[in-house]
Formats: structure tokens, sequence, C-alpha cells
């Protein structure tokens, strides 16, 4: 029986089975889900029978397999908008190359396309391919634009497939997928009573009344992790910069324009936090002076003298005692070097490494392609969308914390911390 906390009882999972051979596991998946308290419908697409049969499915989930869009023994419609209301998260495993590509693309010629297309809930696919058409360029498209849609990937993993080759797209095992799904659900408040701040977005340097210097963040990345700490309990302060993003739920929104502005609301913020983010994109220049009036067209060249800003991120480091303290990289080159200088000058507990050359990353997309670096070593992601990015940043905050809860217990009771 499955236990009341359970962050599955009680959900409604729809169970999407596309052709291909990893189908097999999809009946201990529908197992994992049922166990943890899940109601579980399962749409098959027509090729999907040729891997696992409607009867094993039934027999499993306890509801009869949907397939086509109507019976054809007595005309009864199988309403793919009813079934998209009724799930409460539709997870396609294995999803197969065939299938990633028509739901980028919004092809909807089967049951589980309509319902896909239909669907109001979380969406996960875990894909499931060989590794030549999973590292195919069109595929790896597909994924980043499903992703920029707030469709969860579950990662393949590595191992033998089944053309006997040896390499990524093995669908990821049953557990890590039902872990996953429950892990959509699980809104405890493992933050609760922890104060963060998160900084996020461009600054504005004024040269006149009209023109400044700024870069190209949307503070979307920022805004997602504001939101997902929020989630989890905290009391999150989110000094935003300027963007055209309304206010997460649950978070409270402090307005600036200039690095001046940020560094001064944030270093006031972080005495009274329990730990910060760094996630703004903070101008290091400013203008020397800037002009009351607007600066008029001449003949010749124009010379601006820019000053250094303060560095938020070094005074908090310098400040930081026993908080969490971490910083962003948006680099160019030399991208691990220059990110693992910037953890130790600026006393990071991790800093998140994002790069411009890596696909899907970087300002203004709803994607991005992060590495965590600590002094531990890397753990670099895949494409995943920002919001996701941020669960993860917030799972690592979260066990920092137990670390150092652990650590003052040990220490206050005079036994070794383990």
């Amino acid at each position: 029986m499955a236990s009341a906390n359970s962050p599955l009882a009680g959900r409604h999972v729809l169970l999407g089975i596309t052709g291909s051979i990893a189908a097999y596991k999809a009946a201990m998946l529908c197992r994992l889900l049922k166990t943890a308290g899940a109601d579980v419908q399962v749409v098959m697409t027509p090729l999907a029978k040729q891997f696992i049969t409607p009867l094993t499915m039934a027999t499993l989930s306890k509801h009869p397999i949907l397939v086509e869009f109507f019976d054809p023994e007595n005309g009864a419609w199988n309403s793919h908008v009813s079934l998209g209301e009724w799930a409460d998260c539709m997870l396609i495993a294995p999803a197969t190359a065939n299938t990633l590509a028509k739901m980028a693309t919004g092809v909807a010629d089967n049951l589980l396309l309509t319902t896909y297309l239909s669907a109001r809930c979380p969406v996960a696919v875990a894909p499931a391919m060989d590794l030549d058409m999973y590292a195919h360029a069109a595929t790896q498209q597909n994924l980043r634009t499903l992703a920029s849609r707030g469709v969860r990937i579950i990662e393949p993993g590595e191992g033998e497939l089944a053309s006997g080759l040896s390499g990524k797209g093995r669908m990821a095992e049953p557990e890590t997928i039902a872990a996953f799904v429950g892990g959509l659900f699980d809104k405890r408040q493992t933050l609760a009573g922890k104060r963060m701040i998160v900084t996020a977005g461009a600054t504005i340097e004024a040269i006149d009344p009209v023109r400044f210097i700024s870069n190209h963040s949307s503070g979307k990345m920022g805004y997602a992790i504001a939101g997902e700490l929020a989630a989890r309990g905290a009391a999150v302060t989110l000094i935003s910069g300027r963007t055209a993003l309304p206010t997460p739920e649950g978070v409270e929104r402090v307005d600036v324009l200039s690095a001046a502005e940020m560094y001064e609301t944030t270093v006031a913020a972080f005495d009274r936090a329990d730990g910060a983010v760094m996630c703004a994109a903070v101008a290091d220049y400013t203008p020397s002076e800037v002009s009351e009036t607007k600066l008029k067209k001449g003949d010749g060249e124009l010379t601006i003298t820019l000053r250094r800003t303060r560095d938020i991120a070094a005074e908090l480091g310098a400040r930081k005692g026993n908080r969490v303290l971490v910083g962003f990289a948006l680099e160019t080159h030399d991208e691990e070097a220059n990110a693992e200088s910037k953890l130790e000058r600026k006393h990071f507990d991790f800093i998140v490494l994002n790069s411009l050359r890596d696909a899907g990353a970087g300002f203004r997309g709803d994607t991005n392609k992060v590495t965590f670096i600590d002094r531990a070593g890397h753990e670099e992601l895949p494409l995943l969308s920002k919001r996701e990015v941020a669960a993860r940043i917030a799972d690592r905050i979260e066990k920092i914390m137990n670390r150092s809860a652990t650590a003052a217990q040990a220490a206050a009771s005079g036994e070794p911390g383990q």
C-alpha cells in the first residue's frame, strides 16, 4: 500500500508508450507508479502494441488501454481532450525519435499525440533510441524545442542498445523515471524558515538621459530560481534589474537599475539572509560621468570613459561566514578555468557555468545547458528547461544547508560531524 506521504498518492498519471524495444520497461514503470499511489491510464501508439501487449498494461494499470480514437466494435469515442483534463502528469516512456519529432512540430496523427497537444498538465518524456539517432542534430533540436516549451526531458542512459552498439540512448530505468515524476509533485517545504536572496536580470548604466550600457540578459534563469526556492518554502527577496517578467509567486521583488543600486540593495539584504544566488548580469564598468543632457552627434569620434563598478559577489563572499553563496559564470573561452578562478576568488559554494558556445544555452531562451563546479569536481548537466535547472540548483542548496546543520548539531553535542 502506498504511503499517504508519497508525492504520487492520488495523482493521475497518463502513461504514453511508443514503438520502442524499451516498451517492455513500461510494465515495471506502471507497477512502480501504482505502488506509489498513482492512478495510471495508458495510451499506446499502434506500433507500441508490437512490443508490449495491451493486455499486460491493462492488467497492471487496472484500466482499459487506449490506442485508437474510437472503439470499432461500438463506436465509443476516446476523447483526447478528456484525457488531457484528467491527467495531473503525462509521461511518455519510451519516447521514440519519431514521436519526439511529431511532438515538436505539432503532428497529431494518433491518440497519444492529440492527447499531448490537449494536455494542460506537466509533460515528461523518456527518450529511447539508438545512439546515432539520439545524437542526430534533428533529434537534439527537437529536444531543445520541447524543453523550451516546458516539457521535462528524462535523460537517457548509456549502455548496450538493441542494435548491439553501446552508447547513449538507452531509456532511463523505471525507478529513475518514477522518482522523477514523483519529484514533479513533491512540494514539501524543505527550505521553510530560510531567507534567500536572488539577483536577476541586467543592470543599466546611464550615459545620458536617453542612452545606456547594458546586456542581453532576460532574467529568466534568476526568476526561475527565485520561484523554485519560494516553492520550497524559503522567504525569497528577488533583486531584479530591468525585465519584462512577472514576479514569481510568493517572492518579494525589489527593482533596481544600475550596478550601484544592485550593490547597495543586495549587500544590505544579505545581512539578514541565509544565502544568496548571484544570477544577475551586472555591468563590470559604468560611465565615469553621466551627461545631464542628451549627447548630440558630432563630426568626430565620441569617447566615453568607464570606471569599474563595485563587485557584489566579492563583497558577499567576504561577508559569507557559514551562509550559502552560489555564483554564475557565462563564458566564451577557457570556460572551466575562468569559472574555477571565480569560484575561489569570490568564495562561492558552487558556481553554475554556461557557455555561449552550447546550443540552447545563454540569453533569452527557455533552456539552458550548465555545468556545476565546486571544490569536489564538475557535474555537467544535459540541456534542460531553465525551470529544471533551477530545481537542480535548489537541490544543491538544500544539501549544503543540510550538511551545515548536521555539522552544527554535532559541534553543539561535542561529537565529530559526519
